[in-house]
């Protein structure tokens, strides 16, 4: 596997990445890839929609110097800020044992024990895609696009303390849902750098064990 680190990057540059390599993926031109990165801060609507979730108008978004972007995955609206580790991985799930329920439960294994290393408790919610810290603070999003079985989109980790982007969404479209972070739950500031090395070995372990199946 490719794991390349994009650093602070505009949300439709990412986007374009992802879609260039998805199709060299696709082509069999490039391995399975997973981009690290943070976004400037972004609110999204996935396909499911997310419009009505939006508690503010555009022209605020404007002012606030904070982009709308309609995407391609799954899944309703969410946010993307600095403070936040994205992870996109371009990944073929055609011949992967599970398909995309264990590619799912990879990405959130891969979170669950990153959060483990930093001393929070973390775990799935039965029917909501992502991590969860008591089954009502969301700590990670998650959404995918599949295009001839090779994925993209991906997760969000909220880490920084700073969270407070959500205030202007209902969190996924999910009542009673409520935004945390690594920082928030540890009592203490982490970031995203701390957070992105300790991910990229959470990810590797939980997906290199299918990674020869998935050529």
């Amino acid at each position: 596997m490719n794991i390349v680190d994009l650093g602070l990057i505009d949300y439709k540059k990412a986007e374009a990445l992802q879609l260039e390599r998805l199709q060299a993926v696709i082509d069999g031109r490039e391995d399975n890839t997973l981009f690290l990165l943070e976004h400037p801060k972004v609110i999204t609507y996935g396909r499911q929609g997310g419009g009505e979730n939006l508690h503010v108008g555009e022209e605020f978004l404007a002012q606030q110097g904070i982009t709308l972007a309609q995407t391609t995955r799954g899944g309703n609206i969410t946010c993307h800020f600095p403070g936040q580790l994205v992870g996109y991985p371009i990944w073929r799930v055609e011949k992967r044992p599970g398909g995309m329920r264990a590619f799912f439960h990879d990405m959130e294994s891969a979170v669950i024990n990153t959060c483990a290393r930093f001393g929070v408790t973390t775990a799935r919610r039965e029917g909501h895609p992502g991590v969860w810290v008591d089954h009502s603070r969301k700590i990670c999003s998650m959404g995918i696009g599949v295009r001839k079985w090779v994925t993209y989109h991906g997760l969000a980790l909220n880490v920084g303390p700073d969270v407070s982007l959500f205030n202007l969404i209902t969190l996924c479209g999910i009542q009673g849902a409520s935004p945390t972070s690594l920082s928030m739950e540890a009592d203490r500031e982490i970031t995203v750098r701390e957070v992105k090395d300790v991910f990229r070995e959470e990810f590797e372990k939980a997906f290199a064990h299918t990674a020869v199946a998935a050529h």
